[in-house]
């Protein structure tokens, strides 16, 4: 099993450990910055798995939660070696939202809403050149080029047979009804959303404009849920500049929850088909 963990979710993993190691040596992040000479934002930037950890790190922080069991700090170095690896995506370049890639291509399961676009995951190639340039205008052709591969290489989660990602998607309407690339890219675009729903691991529920007010009103979050129960959930939020990731118990129970009532609120799986359908006619008759 562990040879299949991809480098992101061994560095989450392995940050976990070593602040379950100084939190039973009773030792603030501060104290243990303090005795390595090294800022407190990188003891927490190496618990919450941001930063890559090398082997001479995971040394030093046995040295100081005075680990004895050589066996532990062994695993935890070979932890260190293998969290270095590269993922599939490094092949692109530097791409900002990588860390997230890392646990999507681990997840085995996401819950997605999405009030503005359709999700990366059900896009088609045409919708998301239109997306990614209109999101990016600065962006070079070859950027967008780049992103858009990415894109669709992310997409082969949904698409293999063994172990597919299981993936849950409340979409607002406005995300219908926004024409992204034109109204041709729009038909092609729900036709294809279309198709996926009919997929027994991917089920995708419409919020009409008409329920009003509902739980999703302050904006986009995915929910990812990973195999190993050694990795905790985690809440993602992305953002302009930097994104965000919520893993403490009360955050992930508060967004679960919400996602909840999200689910109850919406049109249900055949209904969503149906609305879908009939916006995909009304783009057709313009």
């Amino acid at each position: 099993m562990a040879a299949h963990i991809n480098p992101t979710v061994r560095r989450r993993r392995l940050g976990q450990e070593l602040r379950k190691l100084r939190e039973e040596r009773g030792m603030t992040a501060e104290e243990v910055a303090e005795r390595l000479l090294v800022s407190q934002s990188k003891i927490s930037r190496l618990e919450n798995g941001r930063r890559s950890i090398s082997q001479r790190d995971v040394r030093d922080l046995c040295g100081v939660y005075e680990v004895g069991d050589h066996r532990v700090v062994e695993s935890l170095m070979q932890m260190a070696k293998e969290s270095r690896q590269q993922g599939w995506w490094h092949a692109f370049g530097d791409i900002p939202y990588s860390v997230y890639i890392g646990l999507e291509t681990d997840a085995a399961s996401l819950r997605i809403y999405e009030p503005q676009i359709v999700p990366g995951l059900l896009q088609t190639q045409g919708y998301a050149e239109a997306v990614i340039a209109g999101a990016l205008p600065e962006a070079s052709p070859a950027e967008v080029e780049k992103r858009v591969k990415v894109r669709m290489r992310r997409q082969q989660r949904i698409q293999v047979s063994k172990a597919p990602l299981r993936l849950w998607v409340v979409l607002d309407e406005s995300a219908l009804r926004r024409v992204v690339g034109g109204r041709q890219t729009m038909i092609e675009q729900l036709e294809h959303l279309l198709e996926l729903s009919q997929l027994p691991h991917v089920t995708v529920q419409v919020m009409p404009f008409a329920l009003g007010a509902h739980p999703g009103v302050n904006g986009q979050y995915a929910i990812l849920e990973f195999p190993d129960t050694a990795d905790s959930t985690v809440v993602y939020l992305e953002g302009v500049t930097s994104d965000l990731y919520l893993e403490k118990a009360n955050d992930v129970h508060s967004y679960g929850v919400m996602y909840e009532h999200l689910r109850a609120q919406a049109l249900n799986a055949d209904q969503s088909r149906d609305f879908i359908g009939a916006v995909a006619k009304d783009y057709a008759k313009q």
